[in-house]
């Protein structure tokens, strides 16, 4: 997001899984980026270095065996990430 926006979390807990809801209004991306933006270096912003969402999905999925994925995203309104992650 570039100045101003809204971001929203969402926690719903289920029998076997909890699911992490992460959405923003920010620019949004096109579908044939929602892979490529958890490859280390990619990055749409003239600065920084493109690791965040690598070392997300590192962490979700290595450590916890768990997804992280892009749900939905539109051009100009915004982004929708999900995380699931197996109960213990």
């Amino acid at each position: 997001m570039q100045k101003e926006g809204v971001l929203e979390l969402k926690i719903e807990n289920t029998l076997k899984k909890v699911k992490i809801t992460v959405s923003d209004t920010g620019k949004g991306m096109p579908k044939k980026l929602f892979k490529q933006i958890f490859k280390p270096g990619f990055t749409t912003k003239k600065r920084g270095w493109g690791l965040g969402l690598s070392l997300s999905r590192r962490i979700v999925e290595d450590y916890h065996k768990g997804q992280i994925f892009v749900q939905k995203s539109e051009i100009d309104k915004g982004t929708i990430f999900e995380i699931l992650l197996n109960k213990i």
